[in-house]
């Protein structure tokens, strides 16, 4: 254990300390190839990135897997690098307090890097299920290879074997659900949706997501040529692992990844071959497809024009076709008048936890406020968009009130020409109970997609979807 009576370590300290604030130094990666080290390496970098540089998960994980030593791992090790990284931040908190328990007196700030190397351990431990062996061995060769933490390799080492042992009794003691989310979010979803509903979207915001995918056509046959799961909604949800890229159908554009939930705003509009849709705010890109594969006139808006070029990147190799601008939609001009227009608005995005762990830890309460006054905007920019008699879709992949019904009831007063036009049970393939009472799209994480007919017990990993509100809105003279 640390002992800080040594006068090597004490010189330093102080120093040492003033580094290790938000921007401190990123952990390093080892050049010296040993089997299974570099994706653990790379995992502490991602978590690094999120934790200390405030950097999304996404971009965080893209940054490390783009890098020298992310480049030259496997399929296999990338896989294993997202999974330790996202398994850490969903539930850091629980970790923490198992490796505190072991440790006979805290660690000092200074040695985050034997904090990183023991959360990544653990997580392996006690939920990756990892060979006690690997998780241990690899742990304590990360340690001896720190150039200012190598002298507690013995620690890890003795940490981990006690996790190892113990942990899993002390982890059935936890009340995870509860300590992996902010205090702040685990009160608004208690207040909103009462105690029972907020513990089963804090379960099932915390698992593996699955991967569903939207096909430009015939999702029945796709379903059975990639041996996945047809949902009620139609979106394929799949059932085997393996790479995207290399999957029947990637390179030929017959389908793009797109979670069930995300994909039903789109299929609110009908029927709308040859209809004038906009798309705004349209990174990445999944309802900009959906609307041109139905044969629509689609204008792609974002006021980032990297995300754009991914959405015409995509675009093109699903073979579809989309008028792409690149602007803030409170201030474009338009030319035209739409017959639809989607606005997928900025929001906490706590829907969709299970794929973003980034948000435990970089949102905050008073985001929700600064968002719903963007929304506000965006929502009065796009149904000045309309035509008479157009319909527009609201939507968002936030839990919270004021980025969803509040939002809608607040402009349903200030506009006399914007009236609700309730979505319908069995619409789209949406099952009543996403529905509110007034006839808005409520998903939540622990809402099932697959069919009726899915056995019971069925395991929890390939359950769930994004947690999303859509609102539809007509516009009168």
């Amino acid at each position: 254990r640390p002992t800080s009576g040594k006068k090597k370590h004490t010189g330093k300290s102080k120093k040492i300390q003033q580094r290790v604030g938000a921007k401190q130094r990123s952990p390093m990666v080892s050049n010296n190839r040993l089997p299974g080290l570099e994706p653990r390496e790379l995992a502490q970098k991602i978590i690094f990135d999120v934790l200390g540089n405030g950097r999304a998960f996404d971009e965080a994980r893209s940054n490390a897997l783009e890098s020298d030593a992310g480049l030259a791992l496997s399929g296999a090790d990338k896989g294993l690098t997202r999974l330790i990284a996202a398994t850490v931040l969903r539930l850091k908190p629980v970790l923490d307090e198992i490796i505190d328990a072991h440790l006979e007196r805290p660690l000092p700030n200074r040695y985050q890097r034997i904090r990183y190397i023991l959360l990544c351990a653990s997580a392996q431990l006690l939920i990756l299920k990892t060979p006690p062996h690997a998780a241990i061995n690899l742990a304590v060769e990360q340690a001896r290879r720190s150039n200012r933490a190598r002298h507690l390799a013995n620690l890890v080492n003795a940490v981990l074997r006690k996790i190892s042992t113990n942990g899993p009794q002390l982890l059935a003691q936890i009340d995870v659900s509860k300590v992996a989310i902010p205090a702040w979010l685990w009160n608004r979803w208690e207040r909103t949706y009462g105690e029972q509903t907020a513990r089963k979207i804090a379960s099932a915001s915390l698992l593996e997501p699955s991967l569903d995918l939207t096909t430009k056509s015939d999702p029945e046959s796709w379903s059975q040529r990639l041996e996945a799961t047809l949902l009620i909604t139609k979106s394929l949800r799949l059932t085997r692992g393996g790479r995207i890229e290399q999957m029947e159908g990637y390179k030929e554009g017959g389908w793009w990844v797109q979670d069930a939930a995300a994909a039903l705003p789109a299929l609110l509009f009908g029927d709308i071959k040859g209809a004038q849709v906009a798309d705004l705010c349209a990174a990445p890109g999944g309802k900009t497809a959906q609307l041109a594969s139905f044969g629509a006139n689609v204008t792609a808006v974002d006021s980032d024009e990297t995300r754009l070029s991914r959405v015409k990147e995509n675009l093109a190799r699903l073979n579809l076709k989309a008028h792409c601008v690149t602007a803030d939609i409170n201030t474009w001009k338009s030319d035209r008048k739409f017959d639809f227009v989607l606005l997928d608005a900025p929001c906490t995005a706590t829907g969709t936890i299970r794929r973003h762990p980034d948000i435990l830890h970089l949102k905050r309460e008073q985001d929700i406020a600064a968002l719903a006054n963007r929304q506000r905007e965006m929502l009065n920019a796009a149904f000045k968009l309309l035509k008479t008699n157009g319909t527009l879709v609201y939507c968002t992949c936030s839990l919270e009130p004021e980025e969803g019904p509040l939002q809608i009831q607040q402009f349903l007063v200030r506009t006399s020409a914007a009236k609700l036009s309730p979505i319908l049970p069995g619409e789209a393939g949406i099952n009543p109970q996403w529905l509110t009472t007034d006839g808005c799209l409520r998903t939540l994480p622990f809402h099932d997609p697959r069919a009726e007919t899915v056995a019971p017990g069925s395991p929890p990993a390939i359950d769930g979807m994004d947690g999303f509100f859509a609102a539809r809105i007509t516009r009168n003279n």
